[in-house]
């Protein structure tokens, strides 16, 4: 598995990616949602960077031999703490949240392997508040920055 530094724009994207692959698919829906949001801007990175780190992500987790497709993670709870433990910036913390939430709700249903990366996320940067949300509020990922 690719690391990257430590609050970097890849080790957020690498969230991202994460996110959107932990229901064992990646689908276009979400995609393109990430598209539309502008996903990348708020990370700092430019749309092929983006791109390129969900490429690389997909790439080790399908060539990797320590990493299992779970029945509901792709990768295993190590990997997945370590991942999570990269992004150390409050500010950040918020920020990734909200952007993996808005690919995890688009198809109207959290997948199962979505919430185990939302929750684990959420539990190592002490976020669960900001998971939570009424139903009369605008999606959290329309407030990015």
């Amino acid at each position: 598995m690719r690391q990257y530094p430590r609050n970097s724009p890849q080790a957020a994207a690498h969230i991202i990616a994460l996110t959107v692959v932990a229901d064992g698919d990646i689908d276009q829906p979400e995609l393109d949602l990430l598209e539309r949001l502008g996903a990348h801007d708020p990370l700092g990175l430019e749309r092929h960077e983006l791109k390129d780190v969900l490429d690389a992500f997909c790439k080790d987790v399908f060539s990797s031999q320590q990493l299992q497709w779970a029945d509901v993670c792709p990768v295993d709870e190590c990997t997945l703490a370590e991942l999570v433990g990269e992004i150390e910036e409050p500010t950040l913390r918020i920020r990734l949240l909200r952007l993996c939430d808005a690919p995890a709700e688009s198809e109207a249903h959290v997948a199962e392997g979505e919430q185990v990366v939302l929750a684990a996320a959420a539990d190592r940067w002490g976020l669960h508040r900001e998971m939570l949300r009424t139903t009369d509020q605008p999606p959290r990922a329309l407030a990015l920055k």
